[in-house]
């Protein structure tokens, strides 16, 4: 999985996700699943606080003001939901320490 993250304070309050699953995935099928799961994996990081918006309560939240984009990997149509979900958070997580060290620079 490849997050890339800007946090964009001139642009809306939320949080906006968008999902990049190629050919290289595999078929449509597989690609449709890969989506659909990739957008139940983040639907709780865009919640507000104290929305509870998932099952999963310990997953990070977004930025308010922030603007993603996941890029699915081949290796993503074999996974499972919870391969999925730790690779996102992980990615996700890895891209706010991104955003927070170039925003200090």
């Amino acid at each position: 999985m490849v997050v890339h993250l800007l946090v964009d304070n001139e642009a809306g309050a939320s949080p906006l996700v968008g999902f990049v699953v190629s050919k290289a995935v595999g078929n449509a099928v597989q690609r449709n699943r890969v989506k659909r799961r990739l957008r139940e994996v983040v639907r709780p990081m865009l919640a507000a606080p104290g929305e509870g918006g998932g099952v999963d309560t310990d997953a990070p939240a977004l930025p308010a003001h922030a603007r993603a984009v996941v890029r699915a990997l081949p290796v993503a149509s074999t996974a499972t939901y919870a391969e999925l979900s730790r690779d996102v958070a992980s990615a996700f997580a890895k891209a706010a320490a991104r955003v927070a060290s170039a925003s200090t620079s």
